[in-house]
């Protein structure tokens, strides 16, 4: 037998998630010439590309066009995609044991984390994953319903996933409208009752997860304006000086932007948006199950013995009157069958990328790479540099000839099994058909692509 990653004996890695992290894992191993790997890479829904198809803002068309180079790692001659399939339903580790050498998870952070207070399970209370995908189109939230007849929404947290979710629910139709945004979602936002959004973040704005482009697309509403207090846009002595000391430049213009908005004349635009600084939601008060508003605590920070800032209460309170929250203040992974998890990250047990078991020690063959890494941090590209991690340790174990010892490497035989369990396996140039169908209805309508929301619909024009 030739030795594996030969021409002749090719390295074998399933991939389990179509997002980022697998397509920079696909990418990262294409640069490696000395080795020959042929990649299947798995997906639980029909349409690759995870959160850039799912997640990315709808009026951020600029962040999607990443996915072209997801299409040059498609192109790769040992490349295949099999969508419509999930990992533990119709593909169980012991499969990928007998069918590869290596398997790598990159299948996110699909979890939001909970606040943790009194009312968090009252209608109208919900997680902005729901929110983003149901207007993104994701399949599983298209039938979701967001009651947009209240006036007053209040969304929980401060990275970039908040600023979406407020920005979206400020914006007109017609600047909604130019986007591929879901048209179920278009419909309903068009009828938006909406008038005042709160953003809470329990630090300062020197703390804050947003970046730059965020924060300064805030203030760029054709029909909202934007308020900070004056007081709350200014830093603590111990911001300031931590902030002097790194000139940290993102922090610096995020800072920037938001003390200019606290010095901005209000417009009196029909919407308004309020970015509100040390707070923290500490009960969601209810009225006939349905959330009614939203008690807060004003905090102060200080300086704990590790030299970190951090959040304590003081004894003011405020109450907001909102019929609708969106909690965003982080996410964690999906535990996965035979795979080591720690329950507390919410990600793989892994250590840079190799996962690990309960004593520390690695699991030959299994890798993992992207947010069910190392977490939910950074944008896109961060998932670049991540996968190379990854990729470059599956390199170097297979020097080491630690990897799965396959006992049928035959890309036919794995194929047969997987359909023989999922008939309506989505390859590639399925869902190119679909995307195909997808941008013509977006250039008949002057709009980037229209999305199909239901994998029915999907499989109906997959096999027309």
């Amino acid at each position: 037998m030739a030795v594996v990653g030969s021409e002749l004996n090719p390295l074998r890695v399933a991939i389990i998630g179509s997002g980022p992290a697998g397509f920079y894992t696909v990418s990262n191993f294409m640069k490696i010439k000395d080795v020959h790997v042929e990649t299947d890479m798995y997906d639980r829904l029909p349409t690759p590309f995870g959160l850039v198809r799912a997640g990315v803002a709808p009026d951020h068309q600029k962040d999607k066009s990443v996915t072209r180079a997801y299409e040059k790692s498609a192109a790769y001659p040992g490349f295949r995609f099999f969508g419509n399939v999930e990992y533990g339903l119709h593909i169980h580790l012991d499969d990928l044991r007998r069918h590869y050498h290596q398997v790598i998870f990159t299948t996110g952070s699909p979890f939001d984390r909970n606040l943790g207070i009194s009312g968090e399970h009252l209608e109208g209370s919900h997680s902005a994953t729901e929110f983003v995908a149901w207007y993104n189109g994701h399949p599983d939230f298209a039938d979701r319903q967001f009651d947009l007849t209240q006036e007053n929404v209040v969304v929980v947290g401060m990275g970039n996933v908040a600023m979406d979710v407020a920005r979206i629910l400020c914006k007109t139709h017609a600047e909604l409208a130019a986007t591929d945004m879901a048209d179920h979602a278009l419909r309903v936002l068009q009828q938006s009752k909406v008038r005042n959004v709160y953003i809470l973040g329990r630090r300062g704005p020197a703390q804050a997860a947003f970046t730059p482009p965020e924060i300064k697309e805030m203030g760029e509403f054709e029909e909202a304006d934007v308020n900070v207090l004056a007081e709350e846009a200014m830093l603590d002595v111990a911001s300031q000086t931590l902030l002097d000391a790194s000139q940290d430049k993102n922090t610096l213009k995020n800072v920037a932007a938001v003390q200019a908005y606290a010095v901005r004349e209000n417009q009196r635009k029909p919407r308004q948006l309020y970015i509100r600084f040390l707070v923290s939601p500490t009960e969601l008060i209810g009225e006939a199950g349905q959330v009614h508003a939203v008690k807060i605590n004003k905090n102060e920070l200080y300086m704990d013995d590790q030299g970190a800032l951090k959040a304590r209460a003081t004894t003011a309170e405020e109450i907001i009157p909102a019929g609708l929250v969106f909690r965003s203040v982080g996410y964690k992974g999906k535990p996965l069958s035979d795979v080591p998890f720690n329950e507390s990250w919410g990600t793989i047990a892994n250590h840079r990328g190799a996962i690990t078991n309960n004593d520390g020690s690695t699991v030959p063959g299994m890798y993992t790479a992207g947010w069910i890494k190392r977490g939910p941090s950074g944008v896109i590209g961060t998932n670049k540099t991540c996968a190379q991690e990854t990729v470059g340790l599956m390199v170097a174990d297979l020097a080491m000839n630690k990897h799965f010892q396959p006992t049928d490497t035959d890309p036919a035989a794995i194929e047969a099994l997987v359909r023989s369990r999922q008939p309506d396996l989505v390859s590639y140039a399925d869902w190119k058909k679909v995307d195909l169908a997808e941008l013509a209805a977006g250039d008949a309508s002057n709009r980037p692509r229209v999305k199909i929301s239901n994998v029915n619909e999907m499989l109906e024009l997959i096999r027309s």
